[in-house]
């Protein structure tokens, strides 16, 4: 099975559901914990009927949906066929999916040398490799950031850290507008829509990643 495209995915007008570099996900806002216990046995038995296997979280006030092809290392038609799935769930519900608040973090290390220092972030994070594109490690709970390396220089000071946040490319400019009340800048728009670089008044950098403008996603 062929993994989709951005533009791909987008061209199938999906509302409220955001794509990612490999994952099509959602946050359902539910009233009460036993409506989102409800959403959540529906979902499970249209993903069984489906043979499909989302990432679906419970939390009191709503219920996180992460699909992807983890077979095929990103999203496809079976993955979107399962959204409209979850989102008619929800309608019948009284419910709707939403975009804006779902974001992924990943964290990227500068380094000269990735097979010096990868193994001991690997062991003090609990980390596994990771089976997929553009990512070193991986946390097998689901739990913590993904963590991959950047080839850098030694020279000093630098920044050895940097965050990848990834959001629905509607939410870009709310974003950083609100980083620059808050005392930020834009570093550079460079590469948009891929991504923008901001950095808070101390200099340290943060990326707004989305999917426009990446021709292998």
């Amino acid at each position: 099975m062929t993994t989709l495209t951005g533009q791909q995915i987008a061209s199938e007008g999906l509302t409220g559901w955001v794509y990612f570099y490999d994952s099509l996900e959602t946050r359902i806002a539910t009233p009460d914990f036993a409506a989102g216990l409800a959403l959540v046995a529906a979902i499970g038995a249209a993903a069984g009927q489906a043979g499909h296997h989302p990432d679906v979280h419970l939390r009191p006030t709503h219920v996180d949906v992460r699909l992807t092809s983890a077979d095929e290392h990103g999203v496809t038609s079976r993955d979107v066929e399962l959204a409209r799935a979850i989102s008619a769930l929800a309608a019948d519900a009284g419910l709707r999916p939403a975009s804006g608040p779902v974001t992924r973090l990943d964290i990227a290390l500068d380094t000269p040398d990735r097979r010096q220092v990868m193994p001991f972030w690997q062991a003090v994070f609990g980390l596994i490799r990771a089976d997929e594109p553009g990512i070193d490690l991986t946390d097998p709970a689901d739990k913590l950031p993904t963590l991959w390396f950047q080839q850098s220089g030694d020279e000093e000071p630098r920044q050895r850290w940097h965050h990848d946040l990834w959001i629905d490319p509607a939410e870009v400019q709310s974003r950083i507008d609100a980083a620059i009340a808050a005392g930020g800048r834009l570093v550079s728009d460079e590469h948009a829509p891929a991504y923008w670089i901001l950095a808070d008044p101390d200099g340290n950098q943060i990326c707004l990643c989305t999917w426009q403008s990446r021709d292998d996603h």
